[in-house]
């Protein structure tokens, strides 16, 4: 007997933000098959906006040093991360539209990986909004950082938390 496919619902319902992985890194081509994905996300002109860039050790520990030993240890938690970045013209509807088309993107990433049994967290370090941090990673002028994915195998499930019922964020308009 096969077990039923998740359904698009069942993904965005399962996925959790997880903060204990395996410390197994996740293999290229299974990054590839999610940065892939990921170029699917609506964008407005067809921009392709998103910047993915997969660090690897020297980097890490270049970000990490950037970091300071108080935000460094944070950076070992996942054994795979990937700076998300949205590339920007100066126009300042496209480049507004191109930062959502990029957070489309990196939750597209989230969702992928979640499909294929892998787990996800998506920050924002205050060490990717310095000069020493963009400087580690590469992140040239012109991009705006919208996240650091961690990515691994899962340890743990964790449990769902709530969330505001629908009454409080849906409106229905004359």
């Amino acid at each position: 007997m096969s077990e039923r496919a998740l359904t698009v619902a069942d993904v965005i319902r399962s996925r959790r933000t997880h903060k204990s992985f395996g410390p197994d890194a996740v293999p290229s081509e299974a990054l590839d098959e999610l940065l892939e994905l990921a170029r699917w996300a609506p964008n407005h002109h067809r921009t392709n906006p998103w910047r993915f860039r997969v660090i690897g050790p020297e980097t890490l520990e270049k970000l990490k040093e950037a970091a300071g030993p108080a935000e460094a240890a944070k950076l070992d938690r996942a054994p795979t991360l990937i700076v998300a970045s949205a590339a920007l013209g100066g126009d300042l509807v496209q480049d507004e539209e191109d930062i959502c088309a990029t957070a489309a993107a990196i939750y597209a990433v989230l969702l992928a990986a979640q499909a294929r049994g892998l787990a996800g967290y998506w920050r924002t370090p205050p060490v990717l909004r310095t000069k020493a941090g963009r400087l580690a990673v590469g992140l040239p002028d012109g991009e705006r950082f919208l996240g650091l994915i961690h990515l691994g195998t899962p340890r743990s499930d964790p449990p769902p938390r709530e969330r505001a019922p629908l009454e409080d964020y849906r409106f229905f308009l004359p």
